[in-house]
């Protein structure tokens, strides 16, 4: 069924003619979404090429070698989170500095907001806590988990 949610209405890029959204909804629940939008593909692409130092030692040194599959840099409607597992229906978010400001704190709440409406769980991190607690971190993602 390819009808956008209702309560998902007010996150549709507003004037945006280069994209659709794809919806696939079972009892109110959406399953899966999927949005086509050529230029936050290419954002995408070009993030997982430059990722930050803290995203490559999360991704190289823990995420990569688990049982579950993790995606990087992966849309999820009109957002990019840093890394996703769809069967823990898990996100994970690494905060640099620039996410403590009054008006990217308030952006982030908007986007946790929709991606838990989505049914995603979203953990952030801050790169300080990865580059001085990286074991806690990946404790902390295999709770969550649930290995």
């Amino acid at each position: 069924y390819y009808a956008p949610h209702p309560s998902l209405a007010r996150h549709l890029l507003p004037k945006e003619k280069a994209f659709y959204l794809t919806y696939y909804i079972n009892n109110d629940k959406i399953l899966y979404m999927n949005l086509h939008n050529k230029k936050l593909k290419t954002n995408s692409q070009k993030l997982r090429k430059n990722m930050t130092a803290e995203e490559k030692h999360l991704w190289y040194d823990f995420l990569k070698s688990l049982p579950v599959t993790f995606h990087r840099q992966k849309v999820i409607g009109k957002f990019i989170v840093d890394f996703y597992c769809a069967s823990a229906m898990l996100i994970i978010e690494l905060d640099g500095s620039q996410h403590y400001s009054e008006e990217n704190s308030a952006a982030d709440a908007e986007r946790d907001l929709f991606l838990s409406e989505l049914g995603y769980t979203v953990i952030r991190f801050s790169n300080l806590d990865v580059n001085k607690n990286f074991k806690g971190v990946c404790q902390e993602i295999y709770n969550r988990l649930g290995l």
